[in-house]
Parts: C-alpha cells; structure tokens; sequence
C-alpha cells in the first residue's frame, strides 16, 4: 500500500483525480486551473510589456515570476512543466549576464549541477528501495507499536513531528530528514488508512484523508523547524552565517546559534502541533484494533529479508556520513583539520550518490547475480521534484544576479521608510519568507541577507539581528510545494493537496514571522550579540 501512496500521485491533472474528487472539488480545480491558464499568460504580457524602470534582463524576469507564480498556485499544467517552462524563458529572453565563453543556457541549466539536486536523487533511490523490499512498512509497524502512538492519530502525527524535529538537533539537514521519514510516513498511512476510512465511516481512499495530509505536512512542516535548531541543520543557516561574518565581522559560535534557535523551534513545534491537527483535523481521534492488528502484522514479517538488510545497511551508511561532518565540527571546532577535511569531503549530495549507489552492489542472491535494487526500479523515482527544486533553484539565482532582487529590496525599504531596528528586522523576515514561497530556501537567504545588512548598517542599527531573521525566515516558506525542499518532498507523495498545503502555510507563515522577529530580537541580546 505505501508504494502504491507513493508512486503515480504526484502532480496529477484534473482527468487524473477525477475518481477521488467530490463534484464540488472537481467544480472548483475546474475553475481554478481554468483562471490560472489565462491569467498566467497575460499578467506575463503586461509585466513584460509595461514602460517599468527596469533593465531589459530584469523586467524580463519579473513577467517570468508572476508567469511561474500564477501557474503555480493554479496548477493551470503540471507544476515541474512551468518550472522547466519558466527556465526555457529566461534563456530565450536572455535574462542572465553572460560572461566571456559563456551562453545564456549554459547559466540557466547549470543549476542541475547543485549538490542538493544529487542529494534528492540519492535519497529518492534510497526511499524507493525502501518501499520495494518493505522496510518501511516495518518501520511503520514499530512506530505503530510503541506505546500511545498508535491509539490516536493525533499521536501519530506529534510522533512523527518529535522524529522529524529531532533530527535537527542532531545536524541532520531538514531535506534528508523528510527524504528518510516520507517512506515511513506512507508506511504507516498504508496500515492506518483502512482503519480511519473505515471507522469514521468515510470510505475514503488513503490518500485523501485529512489524516495523511496532516501527517505529511507535520512531516515537512517538523523538519524545517528542527532544521534551524543547529548551524548544520539547514543550508541557509550556514549561507547566512557566512554572509555575516564576510560583511560585519561578527563571528556566531554553534553554541550561541543554539542558544538563539532552541526557545523559537519548541515554541514553533508546539504551534504546529496544535494548529496543525486544526486545520486538517484527522477524520477520526481514536483507533480501535490497531494493537491486535499491528502485533499480528509484526508477526508475519519474521526476520529481515537480504533487500530490507541491504536498505538498512545503506540507509545507516548515508544518516552516519551526513552527521560525521557536522559531529566533528562542533566536537574540535569547524576550524579544526579533521572537521575541515570532513566538510569539503563529505558533501551531503556526494554522500546521498555514494549510499544509492551501494543499493546496486549488494546482492540479494550472488548466485543469480540480482542486487538489492535494479535501474528500472530506481527509476520509478519522483523526477518532476528534481526539475522543480532544480529550477528553483536557477530562478533564485537570477534574482540576485540580474540585480532585481537588489532593486525590489531598495525600493520596499525606500518606499515604506524603513530605519528602525525592528522595522528592518520584520521587513527581512517577511520578504525572506514571501522570496522562499517562490525559490528555495537557500535562495532566499542567498537574496534577502546581502541586501539587509547594508539597509542596516546604513540605517545605523545591528545588523546582525535582521541578518539572523532573514536566515531563519527562509526556512520558513510553508505555502508551495517549491519554498522548501521538504514540502517538495512531501507533495510528491500525492496526500497533499496544494490548497491544503497553502492554507496551512499562510497560518505557520504568519506565526513564524511573528516568532522570529520577537525571538531573535530577544535572544540576540541575551548572548550579548547586540
């Protein structure tokens, strides 16, 4: 069943869904989708067209973002094919600024280089040997075991929030933790939903239940708020720090980002638990016979299969070499040899390829020469999130390099007369955000912080404090499948309607917003890096 919740689901078109909307759902995709194709076209025609005062390249690449933005909020086609759609146009508009030997196609696709594109490919195959061989059905029928778990679904769902939330605390980055807890996640849902269909008298198919999508969306939601618990948890956490410490000098200990971070991440996951189960309130609070069943289930599995220990096997090798590096920095210091060594080796992307890799040399029987996983198989993975976050990822970049992110955040602060300490700080903290529901997160901090810190250091007020938000705000997009790695992830399960994962991320958007500005502002002065 997990398989099943995991493949074919993702980015489906309204003939596709069909089967599994209400007339009232498919009324309002109908009109939804219908809206998006026209108006998508003609709001890039009017940006494009309008005598705005902008350079060519820069004007020609908002009409592409309003483009890009209204297709993908309306889901008018595919989200992946505007992505790609959107990237076709930067390049015949010319929008990058080319250098000697350099084509503008060879700077738009040259982002499919990036090291977190290969670190979703490796972790994709390892979930999808997962689901093949089954272990993440016997993960799930675990987490389902212990105790008060798996009598309520809101203790599902705050479980995997604490699995997800925790591992940042341990420096494993917020896109490997949802990469590893999603299989497991489906897993579950794949045991549960015939329960909660059943005894809420729903009858619903497992992946429309509000129930998966609260537990998919806790998934993700969990793993980017532990993310900002360590410097390691998240990639803008350290675009941020190197940016601050470039352009003021001042240097912020791993310690002192924890001390900062820690009282907004446990106050964030506990809005989240509550708000969360709010919002997408489980069909049903209390499961009957889910003890019987799982200890009946657990029975039959007996021991671990040659492809569940293979997976195992790599599954431990990739969460291992993901933590190394961050483990020795904080234990010798980053500065240290052996933690610089580990650094620039052990790249998450090259680690993520490594452990997939060793999926195609262990065997499951050497004597038929069969491994634990075969290229047909592994390619049944989720490639319209890679050419999303791909594609994200160029956009960003042509933000900040084309100067029209420079030029959006000169005119905000001039046109609302932002000086004060905490006016700079709420306007990085909310463009950082907005930027991040478009780009990736790490595009986000890679735009809002090198723009902030002049506006404040200009304004004559501690530049550190916006810096800090505007980092921290950049993992805090929860509206689009694109503003983060983990809500790509998430989406591409299928259990996860667009508009339900908008509703959602507007209240946590809003909530995060507020919570950063008080709680950096605050604890900014308690470390004494005011």
């Amino acid at each position: 069943m997990s398989e099943q919740l995991g493949q074919g689901n993702t980015y489906r078109t309204l003939d596709e869904q069909r089967e599994v909307l209400t007339p009232a759902e498919q009324r309002f995709e109908r009109g939804r989708q219908t809206i998006g194709l026209f108006l998508g076209p003609a709001a890039f025609l009017l940006m494009f067209l309008l005598p705005l005062p902008l350079p060519n390249n820069q004007q020609a690449l908002a009409a592409i973002f309003v483009f890009v933005i209204i297709f993908w909020l309306t889901e008018a086609i595919p989200i992946p094919v505007t992505a790609i759609l959107a990237l076709a146009l930067c390049v015949i508009l010319q929008v990058p600024e080319t250098k000697e030997g350099q084509t503008a196609s060879s700077v738009v696709f040259g982002a499919f280089t990036s090291s977190t594109i290969f670190l979703f490919l490796g972790a994709f195959i390892i979930a999808r040997s997962m689901t093949r061989h089954g272990l993440d059905r016997r993960f799930a029928l675990f987490v389902l075991s212990l105790p008060g778990i798996g009598k309520s679904t809101y203790g599902v769902i705050i479980g995997f929030g604490l699995i997800a939330l925790s591992h940042g605390f341990v420096g494993i980055s917020n896109t490997a933790t949802t990469a590893m807890l999603l299989p497991i996640g489906l897993g579950m849902m794949g045991t549960l939903g015939r329960f909660v269909s059943e005894q809420s008298g729903t009858n619903k198919e497992p992946s429309r239940l509000k129930f998966g999508t609260a537990l998919m969306l806790m998934i993700a939601y969990g793993a980017s708020v532990g993310g900002l618990t360590t410097p390691i948890g998240s990639p803008p956490n350290l675009i941020g720090l190197g940016f601050i410490e470039r352009q003021t000098g001042i240097t912020i200990s791993f310690f002192e980002w924890v001390l900062i971070a820690l009282p907004i991440v446990l106050i964030m996951f506990v809005a989240l638990c509550f708000i969360l189960i709010a919002l997408n309130k489980p069909e049903i609070r209390r499961i009957s016979g889910v003890e019987e069943y799982v200890a009946q289930e657990r029975s039959k599995l007996g021991t671990f299969s040659p492809g569940e220990r293979n997976t195992l096997i790599v599954f431990c090798v990739a969460v291992f070499l993901w933590f190394l590096p961050g483990f020795v920095s904080m234990v010798a210091g980053k500065d240290a040899p052996t933690a610089e060594w580990l650094t620039t080796r052990l790249d998450e992307g090259a680690v993520a390829i490594v452990a997939a890799s060793l999926l195609f040399f262990l065997p499951t029987s050497w004597r038929d020469r069969r491994f634990t996983l075969n290229w047909n198989e592994a390619a049944q993975i989720d490639w319209g999130t890679i050419l999303l976050f791909g594609s994200g990822i160029t956009l960003g970049t042509l933000l900040s390099s084309t100067g029209l992110a420079k030029t959006i955040g000169n005119n905000v602060a001039e046109g609302l007369g932002v000086t004060s300490l905490l006016a700079i700080t709420i306007l990085a903290t909310v463009v950082a955000i907005l930027i991040s529901e478009t780009t990736s997160n790490t595009a986000s901090v890679g735009i809002v912080v090198p723009i902030i810190i002049p506006i404040a250091v200009a304004a004559g007020v501690n530049p550190v404090v916006p810096a800090l938000a505007a980092t921290f705000g950049a993992s805090y997009g929860f509206m689009l499948p694109v503003s983060t790695p983990p809500n790509a992830i998430v989406y591409g399960s299928g259990m996860v309607p667009i508009t339900k994962m908008v509703r959602s991320g507007v209240v946590f958007d809003v909530i995060g917003a507020i919570l950063i500005v008080t709680g950096v502002t605050l604890m900014v002065q308690v470390v004494g890096l005011a």
